[in-house]
């Protein structure tokens, strides 16, 4: 076996619950780039949640899915590969946050999620957090793989469009942020794809959005009976386009992640929604995000868990891309 490319504590002589807590035990960002090293995904948090329209707390999401992390280990049995040896990884913290404004988090999130790393080699992903904090890393991360034109693909895992163009004024919220990636051009609604889908909505007119922008919308029963080739087939038409991942954990049914703030019901089971994810293998993964865990629903934490090993789930991606 090769060297590895990121050093974990040996789990068999120091224990897991012992020692700073990062994501997935990884070494902290500002350690490895004093030693001159370079990281090819930073893995950081964004303690943000007054983006929400309904129940908050998912400003802890971070700290709880930090810690549900350090039980995730290093190789992926379905992909057959360690990421710890295919990458250099590291956990470059928290973003800062802006509490009593959703436009002046973005804006400050975004500025310093420009700098994290190396902006021509290192990925980001995200844990928040409400979802309203991906509009941020979207446009970092565009920002960082040289404005294309056209904007990112994107695979949108969710319960929720998140397409609304505001809630109580608020365009910024998160009900919002890929309408605001897509009016930017950060995203390509053409090459993007929302699984999960399901309701009740508001209204009817909520879908709207997504069928005059051509976003490729999938409910779980589609997902069901299309198998994950269904999503196989859209990467596929990707070419090899550079993509986003952005993960609501709400997509799985509240029975696999009752800690999050606007469950629905029918969702994803959560080995429908890992065979979903690890479907997704051969896309060119240069970001992502998991977000609305929060802690405060979750009392035995298998939430956050579910968190986590989505976020090892997109390393793996792209470990392998």
């Amino acid at each position: 076996m090769s060297e590895p490319k990121t050093t974990l504590p040996d789990a068999r002589v120091s224990p897991r619950f012992a020692g700073i807590c990062t994501f997935y035990r990884y070494p902290r960002l500002e350690d490895v780039e004093r030693e001159g090293k370079a990281v090819d995904w930073a893995v950081y948090g964004a303690p943000f949640d007054s983006g929400v329209t309904f129940r908050p707390g998912a400003r802890f999401g971070p700290r709880a899915v930090r810690e549900a992390s350090q039980y995730v280990k290093v190789h992926h049995v379905g992909h057959d590969v360690t990421v710890t040896h295919a990458l250099s990884l590291a956990d470059a913290g928290d973003a800062p946050v802006r509490t009593y404004s959703c436009a002046e988090n973005d804006a400050a999130m975004t500025a310093w999620a420009r700098g994290v790393g190396d902006p021509d080699r290192t990925r980001l992903l995200a844990f928040g957090g409400d979802h309203s904090i991906a509009l941020a890393n979207i446009r970092a991360t565009w920002e960082r793989r040289g404005r294309p034109a056209g904007g990112l693909a994107l695979l949108h895992f969710d319960a929720h469009l998140d397409t609304v163009d505001a809630v109580w004024g608020e365009r910024h919220g998160h009900a919002s942020p890929f309408i605001r990636a897509i009016e930017a051009g950060y995203v390509d609604p053409r090459r993007m794809i929302s699984v999960g889908i399901r309701g009740p909505l508001n209204t009817r007119t909520d879908l709207d959005y997504a069928k005059e922008h051509g976003v490729r919308v999938a409910t779980p029963e589609e997902l069901r009976s299309g198998g994950p080739g269904l999503l196989a087939e859209f990467v596929g038409s990707l070419g090899g386009a550079e993509t986003y991942l952005s993960v609501d954990i709400d997509v799985f049914d509240p029975a696999y992640a009752p800690g999050t703030g606007t469950p629905a019901v029918g969702g994803l089971t959560s080995a429908e929604g890992l065979a979903a994810l690890r479907a997704l293998a051969g896309v060119n993964l240069v970001g992502a995000d998991v977000v609305e865990v929060l802690p405060d629903r979750d009392p035995s934490g298998i939430t956050a868990l579910l968190a986590a090993q989505v976020g090892f789930e997109a390393l793996a991606l792209g470990a392998i891309g």
